[in-house]
């Protein structure tokens, strides 16, 4: 998994997003909301803090989920990283 999250934080620095982020953060912050729910399409906000908005957008299947994007907001700046 390790390489997941490490894969997922350089896509986002990548992406020109220099603030501090944790892919294994990430990745529970999804698990978290997406446990529990039916397979289709959501869109998950999580504010980290005063500044900083997380927009995961996800699509729920059987056994695994897809990240298709991610919008952090931080500030006046929007970042939007495609994984799809």
């Amino acid at each position: 998994m390790e390489e997941f999250y490490n894969a997922l934080e350089e896509r986002i620095r990548d992406a020109g997003y220099m603030g501090s982020v944790s892919g294994e953060e990430i990745y529970n912050e999804i698990s978290d909301e997406i446990d529990g729910k039916e397979n289709g399409a959501y869109v998950f906000m999580v504010k980290k803090d005063d500044d900083r908005v997380f927009e995961y957008h996800i699509e729920i299947f059987d056994t695994e989920f897809n990240l298709s994007s991610i919008i952090i907001t931080d500030g006046a700046d929007k970042i939007q990283i495609d994984f799809d």
